[in-house]
């Protein structure tokens, strides 16, 4: 008996295509602002396919038409398999997926990845850290407020003294011998100093600071004095640790590596997106694999009862009936395997989104809404590569590695030299009794002073601490020049290969789509056959299994050549998107 709907199911089934081609949504990332860093989830802009192709980009229907007018090919009337007729009229044991279905379109699942998966997470906070190291850098030169203060408490013992010669206008005391004893006595001491430490840019120091003393002395001759000072001082390196690009290295070493660190923020933020889209199509592939494993069952039921009844009308022979239950449970182990993949392909995609509403404990399925779209490209393999020369993350990573590394040869050549400071220091000093107003009535009335100037320098014996430093900085980035030049040609190659795989993918899609119109059509007529008694059962199963897998090989061939494009945006440090496509005349 004809299966009577077989004509269109498979016009609908081979027209499934799995290219998403429109940017992530830019909702997408603003609805995450409060819950995602910025640095974290900054992606690039999309790859812009049609600027890429060097001509007018082509449908998979124009396509199809140029192969079958090149290679003469037939046009068969299309297969038709409506599944939820041929369920409705053979239920069966249908071993399909339970549980409540969710539509998701490729937008919803890239928002929720930006927002819940759990790598980015794990990312979003390196940009933090990393500008927290270049906040830390830059308050090195923050300036110093300081202050002292401290009591001290003497009693001395009478003590003998040193024996001295006095020197003195009166002859009668000039050149007298006398013995200087410390009598017994209590002191007290009371200092402090209060002031503010500069650092300079160029490696120095100024302190500018009013250190004051109190001593009191009790006794017969006791005594109440008052001194302070106002002291300005100032370092300043002359080789070593000297000038301001030294000094400010590390600054620019740490703004170097939170911009790498950013750079691989948001190539961690491309990957994750790379895995949703390609997740998501595979879980697109293992529906309609599902579907088309159900319809092989029940064509392959409907089969069955159709050679039961022409056996108990005696019109065929028993084996056809035993060959078609084979049938039958061949069918029924490919639609398990089918399931089981299903069931895999939602658990790696509700792994990526980790959001609360897809668990792996849950019973909601995910179904994804989105259509693709298959459009054929003919890419400007040159213009890719120069774009990827210019947004490739990695690229741009190693750039801010070596740069850095730039910096930190020049800082260790400059820590090969000696250290040679001048330091130099002036104080106003003044005193007074029993009052320390007294003593800042005049601060600077200069009738006290006291300065000092001198130079210290420093060398270790063979410095070759130093030395070897600056010679595993030189080799860092003699190795990370060497790197440079690997990725880049690492770059090239994997354009030119996903290019190559796009264009074989398509290819692929043309040829399956023939297999299946064929393959549909060889199905008919040997059903037909077998209705008039030129074949056996045996010979409709093996046409009917040829269809089942012309059809798996064309939607495998279609997640593939979604798979390159995805592999081609991500050669270029772009995203793919979906939708929004505007195509070129």
């Amino acid at each position: 008996m004809r299966p009577e709907s077989i004509i269109n199911h498979c016009r609908v089934l081979v027209c499934l295509g799995f290219v998403a081609l429109a940017p992530v949504a830019a909702w997408a990332a603003t609805e995450m602002a409060g819950d995602v860093p910025a640095q974290a989830i900054r992606l690039p802009d999309r790859l812009d396919l049609n600027s890429m192709s060097q001509g007018r980009a082509t449908t998979l229907d124009e396509d199809y038409a140029a192969t079958q007018q090149e290679y003469k090919l037939s046009s068969p009337n299309k297969l038709n398999i409506k599944l939820d007729d041929l369920l409705a009229e053979h239920p069966g044991q249908v071993l399909a997926p339970t549980g409540v279905e969710h539509g998701l379109t490729i937008a919803d699942v890239r928002a929720r990845a930006l927002r819940n998966n759990l790598s980015l997470k794990v990312v979003q906070f390196d940009p933090q850290i990393a500008q927290s190291v270049l906040g830390a850098e830059r308050a090195k030169f923050d300036n110093i407020i300081y202050a002292s203060l401290r009591r001290t408490r003497e009693n001395r013992p009478l003590t003998s003294g040193d024996i001295v010669q006095l020197k003195a206008e009166d002859a009668s005391l000039d050149g007298q011998l006398v013995k200087l004893n410390k009598a017994e006595q209590q002191i007290d001491y009371l200092d402090g100093e209060a002031g503010i430490a500069i650092p300079l840019r160029t490696g120095g120091t100024v302190r500018l600071s009013t250190p004051f003393e109190r001593k009191l002395t009790e006794g017969a001759l006791g005594t109440d004095e008052y001194r302070r000072a106002t002291r300005f001082s100032i370092s300043q390196p002359l080789l070593r640790n000297a000038g301001i690009k030294v000094n400010e290295a590390s600054i620019r070493i740490a703004d170097l590596d939170r911009q790498a660190v950013d750079a691989s923020t948001r190539l961690q933020s491309i990957r994750v997106i790379a895995l949703i889209d390609k997740a998501y199509w595979d879980l697109y592939a293992a529906w309609a694999e599902l579907e088309v494993r159900q319809q092989q069952y029940e064509l392959a039921t409907r089969n069955l009862e159709m050679v039961r009844r022409k056996v108990q009308e005696g019109l065929v022979a028993s084996i056809e009936a035993s060959r078609a239950e084979i049938g039958v449970s061949d069918r029924i182990e490919a639609l398990i395997m089918a399931k089981t993949r299903l069931q895999l392909s939602q658990r790696q995609l509700q792994f990526l989104l980790n959001d609360p509403q897809y668990t792996f404990e849950g019973h909601a399925l995910i179904r994804p809404q989105s259509e693709p779209i298959l459009v054929h490209y003919e890419f400007d393999r040159d213009r890719l590569v120069d774009s990827a020369m210019q947004g490739r993350l990695e690229l741009l990573e190693l750039e801010l590695k070596l740069a850095a590394d730039l910096n930190k040869i020049e800082y260790l050549q400059n820590q090969t030299l000696p250290l040679f400071t001048l330091d130099y220091s002036y104080g106003a000093l003044s005193a007074g009794d029993n009052s320390l107003s007294q003593v800042y009535n005049s601060p600077f009335d200069n009738r006290f002073n006291d300065w000092s100037v001198g130079l210290r320098f420093e060398l270790p014996m063979t410095n070759e601490a130093r030395r070897n430093q600056l010679q595993q900085a030189v080799q860092q980035r003699m190795q990370r020049l060497a790197t440079k030049e690997l990725q880049v040609l690492t770059v090239k190659r994997e354009i030119h290969d996903g290019v190559d795989r796009a264009e074989q993918h398509w290819q692929r899609m043309i040829a399956a789509r023939q297999q299946v119109m064929l393959a549909g059509v060889n199905y008919d007529g040997e059903l037909k056959q077998f209705n008039e008694g030129l074949r056996n059962m045996t010979e409709v199963l093996e046409m009917l299994s040829r269809l089942g897998e012309s059809q798996i090989k064309e939607i495998r061939a279609l997640v593939d050549y979604q798979v390159a494009l995805i592999d081609v945006a991500y050669t270029t440090g772009t995203l793919l998107g979906y939708g929004q496509i505007e195509f070129g005349s």
